[in-house]
């Protein structure tokens, strides 16, 4: 099979992720606070082959127009999917265009295995953006997109109104009927974050109903929050491929996050969506990439540490007797395996109990455990945010004459969370170190 080929051999999943973290993620704010400003080579190449891992067949990659340095990366990229096709299969790897000859030729010479056509359709895109008329977008982009199927009829070509949303639904089709000939599938790009579930669920039934044959791929930004809740109403109602980035990062507030559109998938038992994704591997590639970005894996990710962290006595006391009291889903099926009891002022005797005789091996009863809690609880809020809660309670097991039991020869202690630094066991979280969380 030649490479040209590759993908009209190609049988599609019933959901295929275009993930575009190396474009659309590179467009987040978040580089900018730790003045990176973009992905290092080496960064796009860990991603990618992480991507590559678990199951990702497209991967959207700036235009090589965009810069020297895009264009140098997006060969190193390829060299990387192609040291994996015997181990993983084929991924094909899309070039992000505007409707211009530039961009195109720049694509198809780097071997770009498919080109994402994209141009505002919306009253105020074109009003602000590009200037032109629908008659006009039509007439710009129509003998570009057929040049390019008439000379180079294997790659993969789609076409999205940008700002689908803010389009009224007879503009669009007015351009999607002149371009859905020449193309493998249409766009719905909810660029600016407007879409709402209802919205979503109405318009891929209408566009879906006026091309029946096309195939359609989303795009859901997360201005309003609802990035996540309209990728799964788009997929249910039919959409098959979908834009995602790793912890959903990119412009503004991002769009759908990867790995929690999988993770709710699974709790849906929407099983046949997932076919070919390796979901154990879904945490460490999200804190593969909040490493690159230098944070820790967002508190609202669900496929994260946090997911499995408790702060509060009563969840704390409830978990030790069983987990399932407050974790009610499957996390280590996507790579989570471990809970996390953090000390603090919130901290009830039981878990203190536990710890100081469990963890740090001091014998003391419950009543002793009951005293030390609230002296503790007192105690913690006068001391320096520096000082660790665990370091605290130590200190009054200490001062209490608390003895400890005696191990045997050789027998190591038990390693507790790092958060790295010098705060190692700040948190005397009751797990092995988990980076990134």
């Amino acid at each position: 099979m030649t490479e040209d080929s590759r993908y009209r051999q190609y049988t599609p999943r019933p959901l295929e992720i275009i993930d575009t973290t190396l474009r659309e993620g590179q467009q987040t704010s978040l580089m900018h606070d730790h003045f990176k400003y973009f992905f290092t080579r080496q960064d796009k190449e860990e991603l990618l082959r992480a991507l590559i891992v678990c199951g990702v067949k497209f991967v959207e990659l700036f235009a090589p127009v965009v810069s020297a340095q895009e264009a140098a990366d997006f060969a190193a990229l390829k060299a990387v999917r192609d040291s994996l096709i015997t181990q993983k299969g084929y991924t094909f790897l899309l070039a992000h265009v505007r409707c211009h000859p530039r961009d195109v030729e720049s694509a198809i010479a780097a071997g770009a295995d498919g080109l994402n056509f994209y141009i505002g359709t919306s009253p105020e895109s074109r009003a602000f953006n590009h200037g032109r008329q629908l008659d006009q977008i039509v007439a710009q982009t129509r003998p570009l997109i057929e040049d390019v199927r008439k000379n180079h009829p294997n790659l993969i070509l789609r076409f999205s109104g940008e700002d689908a949303f803010r389009t009224r639904i007879g503009d669009l089709c007015y351009v999607y009927d002149a371009i859905a000939p020449l193309v493998d599938r249409l766009g719905l790009p909810d660029t600016v974050g407007v879409a709402t579930p209802t919205t979503v669920i109405e318009r891929v039934a209408a566009l879906r109903e006026r091309y029946p044959t096309m195939d359609f791929e989303g795009h859901f930004h997360e201005d309003r929050g609802f990035s996540l809740v309209n990728t799964l109403e788009a997929v249910r109602g039919g959409v098959r491929y979908m834009n995602t980035t790793v912890l959903g990062v990119g412009e503004r507030s991002g769009i759908t996050s990867m790995t929690a559109l999988l993770f709710n998938l699974f709790l849906d038992h929407a099983y046949d969506a997932l076919e070919g994704y390796h979901l154990r591997g879904l945490y460490p590639l999200n804190v593969l990439t909040a490493d690159k970005l230098k944070m820790l894996v967002p508190p609202r990710e669900p496929v994260s540490l946090t997911n499995r962290t408790h702060t509060a006595g009563v969840h704390q006391n409830a978990v030790l007797h069983g987990a399932a009291s407050y974790e009610a889903h499957p996390l280590d099926q996507f790579g989570v395996n471990e809970s996390e009891i953090l000390l603090g002022p919130l901290s009830g005797w039981n878990i203190i109990h536990y710890f100081l005789k469990e963890i740090r091996y001091y014998e003391l009863d419950e009543d002793r455990a009951r005293e030390i809690a609230a002296i503790f609880k007192q105690r913690v809020y006068q001391e320096s945010p520096e000082t660790p809660p665990e370091q605290v309670l130590i200190a009054i097991a200490d001062e209490l004459g608390l003895r400890k039991l005696q191990l045997p020869e050789g027998r190591h202690e038990i390693v507790q969370r790092l958060d790295g630094g010098e705060r190692a066991r700040a948190a005397a979280g009751f797990a092995l170190p988990a980076h990134g969380r």
